[in-house]
C-alpha cells in the first residue's frame, strides 16, 4: 500500500538530518509522524538519535505549566548539541510554539525558530531557509476556532487550507492516489499499538482549560480515512490503534450524525489483523447510552473508558463550565459495568479551581473511595492564560492547593493498588509488547498505553514464549501496586 506523503513533492537532493523528539500527549505523537512523513518526502533523512542531526525539531506541549517548563527544558537540552558542534538548528513546534509564538521565539533565543501549525504544510521549505541562516518571523497568536465557521456541519468543506494538524485539509481528493489511503505519516516508534487521530479540535469552554484557543474548533476526520490509516498501520505491524481526539465522544457532530462513532466502530472492527481498537478521552456529559453498548458489545473494542470526570462536587463543576456530580458519575459508572463487568476506567482530576471548599474537596475524595477507578490523575490548579478560571474569584493559596493534592494523590495511590489487586483471578487478554531477558511484558485490555500500568507476564511450563504484537489469553496471578502479573496455561 502506497503512502500518499510521498507524493507531496519531489525530495531534494542533499539529505539533511532531522531529529523529532515529541513531547505531550498520543495526539502530538500523530501529529509528529505528519511531520516526519512531510519532511521525508522532501528529501530530509529523520534519524532516531539527536546527536546525529543537522536539525532538531521539538514537537512541544502547552498544555499545563508542568508541560511547557518540559518543553523549555528539551528545547535548551537540544540547543547545547549546537555548541557542541552537531547541530545546526534547533525548531519549535507543537502546542506551546502555537499558543506562543513570537513571545517564546523572544524569551528563548536559543531556538532558531518558532513554527506555528500553518507552517506544517511547507515544513521543508521553513526548515531549509532556518537551516541557511535566514531568520523566520514567528506568527502572532490568534484564536484558531475564528478559522473554521461556528456551525459544525459547515465546517469540511471550509477546511480546505487550513492547517490541522493530524487532520491532513491540504492534500485535495484528485492529489490522492487512486487507490490507497491518503496517508501523511510516517511512523516513529515500532510497537504494536499506535495513536489515530479521529478528530481535532474542541468546541467545548472549559473554564480552566485554553486547548480550543490554540487547537481550535473541532473537526472530524471522514470514516473512510480513519479506516484506510488503521489499515496503513496494520501494514506497519500495529496490532492496537488508540482513536485519539481532543474529545472522541463529540466525534460526527460536524459530520451531521452525532453516532458516527458508533458506525465507525464496527467498520474498524472489520479491518484485517487488527486485533484492539481504544478509544481515548470521552466526555462524560456526551457518553450516550448508545456509545457504551457500541464500546461493550463491539468485536475488536477493548472495554476502556478514559471519562473526564475533574472533579465530582457539582457545583464546583457548574463553575468550571461543566456538567455532572457524583451521583451522576456513579449511575454512568454502573450503566458501565453492567455491560462490561471489567471494563478499564480512567480519569484526571483538578484540585484547588478557585472557589473549591473544603466541602468539595470531601465530595470528590468521597466519589473516588465509590467509584473503583484503575487509573486516575490528579492535578492542582494553576491558572492558564487567556481562559475564564484566570479572572475568577476566590483562588486558593498555592500551599492549600499542594496539601489537597498531595492527600488526594495519596488517596488514589491506594485505591488504584485496591483496583489493581481485585484483578487477581482474573481472566485478561494481554498484548505483548516487549519480549527481552526472559521477560515478557504487555498490557492487558484495561490499560491503555504508557499511562496505566503493565501486565508482567509468566509462562506454565511447556508453554511457547509469544512474540511482541501477539495478544494471549491468561489469569492474573498476582499486582504490584496498579501493574499486575498474570500466568500463562495456568
Amino acid at each position: 500500500m502506497t503512502d500518499s506523503a510521498t507524493t507531496l513533492r519531489p525530495p531534494a537532493s542533499a539529505p539533511v538530518t532531522v531529529h523529532l523528539t515529541t513531547l505531550g500527549c498520543a495526539r502530538n505523537e500523530v501529529d509528529s509522524e505528519e511531520l516526519a512523513a512531510r519532511l521525508e518526502a522532501e528529501g530530509f533523512l529523520l534519524v532516531d538519535d539527536p546527536a546525529d542531526a543537522q536539525a532538531v525539531m521539538v514537537n512541544t506541549c502547552g498544555f499545563v505549566e508542568q508541560a511547557k517548563k518540559d518543553s523549555i527544558d528539551t528545547l535548551l537540552a537540544a540547543s547545547d548539541l549546537k555548541d557542541q558542534g552537531s547541530a545546526r538548528a534547533v525548531v519549535a513546534v507543537g502546542c506551546m510554539a502555537e499558543r506562543y509564538g513570537a513571545e517564546l521565539a523572544e524569551s528563548l533565543p536559543e531556538a532558531d525558530a518558532v513554527l506555528g501549525f500553518d507552517d506544517y504544510g511547507d515544513i521543508g521549505a521553513r526548515l531549509r531557509s532556518i537551516l541557511a541562516g535566514e531568520r523566520h518571523h514567528s506568527h502572532t497568536p490568534r484564536d484558531r476556532r475564528s478559522l473554521l465557521p461556528l456551525t459544525p456541519v459547515a465546517r469540511r468543506a471550509a477546511a480546505t487550507g487550513v492547517s490541522v494538524p493530524g487532520v491532513v485539509t491540504d492534500l485535495p481528493a484528485g492529489v490522492a492516489p487512486a487507490s490507497g489511503p491518503r496517508v501523511v505519516r510516517r511512523r516513529l516508534g515500532h510497537g504494536p499499538s499506535a495513536p489515530l487521530k479521529m478528530a481535532s479540535g474542541c468546541d467545548r469552554r472549559c473554564a480552566f482549560c485554553a486547548i480550543p484557543a490554540f487547537r481550535g474548533s473541532y473537526l472530524s476526520r471522514p470514516a473512510s480515512e480513519i479506516v484506510d490509516e488503521a489499515r496503513w498501520l496494520v501494514d506497519q505491524g500495529v496490532r492496537e490503534v488508540f482513536l485519539v481526539s481532543e474529545n472522541s465522544s463529540s466525534y460526527g457532530k460536524d459530520l451531521g450524525d452525532l453516532r458516527s462513532l458508533e458506525r465507525l466502530l464496527p467498520q474498524l472492527a472489520e479491518v484485517d489483523g487488527l486485533d484492539w481498537i481504544r478509544i481515548s478521552y470521552l466526555q462524560p456529559a456526551e457518553l450516550r447510552g448508545s456509545l457504551i453498548e457500541a464500546i461493550a458489545g463491539t468485536e475488536k473494542v477493548v472495554p476502556y473508558f478514559d471519562l473526564s470526570f475533574q472533579h465530582a462536587s457539582g457545583p464546583l463543576l457548574r463553575r468550571m463550565r461543566r456538567f455532572g456530580d457524583a451521583d451522576s458519575f456513579l449511575d454512568l459508572l454502573a450503566r458501565i459495568r453492567e455491560l462490561a463487568p471489567t471494563a478499564g476506567v480512567r480519569s484526571n482530576v483538578i484540585v484547588g479551581f478557585p472557589g473549591e471548599t473544603d466541602d468539595d474537596v470531601d465530595v470528590l475524595a468521597g466519589f473516588l473511595r465509590e467509584a473503583r477507578l484503575d487509573i486516575v490523575g490528579v492535578f492542582g490548579y494553576s491558572d492558564e492564560e487567556g481562559t475564564e478560571a484566570a479572572t475568577l474569584s476566590g483562588h486558593i493559596d498555592e500551599e492549600i492547593v499542594e496539601e489537597r493534592r498531595a492527600m488526594l494523590v495519596d488517596l488514589v495511590t491506594e485505591l488504584m493498588d485496591e483496583r489493581a489487586a481485585e484483578r487477581v483471578g482474573e481472566a485478561v487478554r494481554v498484548l505483548v509488547e516487549d519480549v527481552a531477558d526472559g521477560e515478557i511484558v504487555g498490557r492487558a485490555a484495561h490499560q491503555g498505553p504508557d499511562v496505566d500500568g503493565v501486565t508482567r507476564l509468566t509462562l506454565a511450563p511447556g508453554v511457547p514464549t509469544p512474540r511482541v504484537g501477539d495478544v494471549v489469553a491468561a489469569t492474573v496471578l498476582d499486582s504490584d501496586g496498579i501493574d499486575l502479573i498474570a500466568g500463562l496455561g495456568r
